[in-house]
């Protein structure tokens, strides 16, 4: 027999967040129309046939009442807006200790790429109790990551990154999917979200084992794509140290300062003419559509995974 949920799995202490928010906002809805629409009906009947309006006297005013049913639903709407906005604040301040998670999205695929090296196409493993952080960029169109276990979505946009965490508590098998409009085949750019417990996940990583992390497949094309003969310490290049760059301010020459993050290092890679380092010449160039976006994340996750303590190699 052919059954359609009417709600969604939940997977994550967030979801079961949203769907409180929902339940609780559509019975206040209901609260404060049900008896608009119960009286109107009422009144429709007692009074079908009509009746002379007597304006002999002024109606008694209850300025009470009528204050009262204008403030307490304003307050109410205005509660539940803290407590939305709350709740999408939220999907903006992963913590510290997040499991780095990138995502490639394409017509028509999914692209996920772990720390260690193991890459997956339209499925995604994560283990339970476990930030995960998904930094996500597009090779074509807009697209968007919609995972409706964990009540979450967002727009993967060309040309930048966008990101978004989460903590999955309850394994099994989800879908995930586009939601946004993305092409002919935009219905078949589905997959599989699988929850898996802590070991189960330990064992899964072993079976797809890769030697090569993404930090050292950066690093490869580091050195293939001739990055380290201007940016390697020992270079007799002018160029700026990319050691311990990342998440610290960056100068430039236009005078403002930035934070190196993701999106920094994205864009001077492929756009070096955008930000130019303070004191540098803008002589370096650019490597668009000449690297793929799944390269540009590797190069990122090298840079990161440089110390001051580390010498590049």
């Amino acid at each position: 027999m052919n059954f359609i949920p009417l709600w969604p799995p939940s997977a994550s202490v967030y979801s079961h967040q949203v769907d409180l928010l929902v339940i609780a906002f559509t019975v206040l809805i209901v609260a404060l129309s049900a008896p608009v629409f119960i009286l109107l009906l009422v009144f429709i009947v007692k009074y079908r046939r009509g009746k002379a309006a007597d304006r002999r006297h002024a109606p008694n005013r209850n300025v009470a009442l009528e204050v009262s049913w204008s403030v307490i639903p304003f307050l109410a709407m205005l509660g539940f807006y803290v407590w939305s906005t709350d709740l999408f604040a939220r999907l903006y301040h992963p913590p510290s200790a997040a499991m780095q998670i990138d995502v490639v999205a394409k017509q028509w695929m999914w692209k996920f790429q772990h720390p260690e090296g193991q890459a997956e196409i339209n499925e995604l493993h994560v283990p339970t109790g476990q930030p995960i952080e998904l930094t996500m960029a597009s090779q074509d169109v807009i697209h968007n990551l919609f995972i409706p276990a964990l009540r979450i979505k967002q727009d993967v946009v060309p040309g930048r990154y966008t990101a978004s965490w989460f903590i999955a508590d309850r394994p099994g098998i989800y879908r995930l999917a586009c939601s946004q409009f993305c092409g002919s085949n935009h219905s078949e750019m589905t997959g599989s979200f699988i929850v898996m417990s802590p070991t189960d996940y330990g064992d899964w990583l072993s079976r797809s084992s890769n030697d090569i992390t993404l930090a050292k497949q950066g690093a490869a094309l580091f050195r293939s794509r001739g990055c380290s003969g201007c940016h390697d310490p020992a270079s007799i290049v002018r160029a700026p140290s990319l050691i311990g760059i990342y998440g610290n301010p960056v100068s430039l020459a236009s005078g403002q300062t930035v934070i190196a993050d993701d999106q920094y290092i994205r864009d001077s890679i492929l756009l070096p003419q955008l930000q130019v380092a303070a004191g540098y010449q803008p002589i370096m160039p650019t490597f668009q559509n000449v690297l793929s976006e799944e390269d540009v994340l590797k190069l990122v996750a090298y840079i990161k995974s440089l110390h001051p303590a580390q010498v590049t190699q």
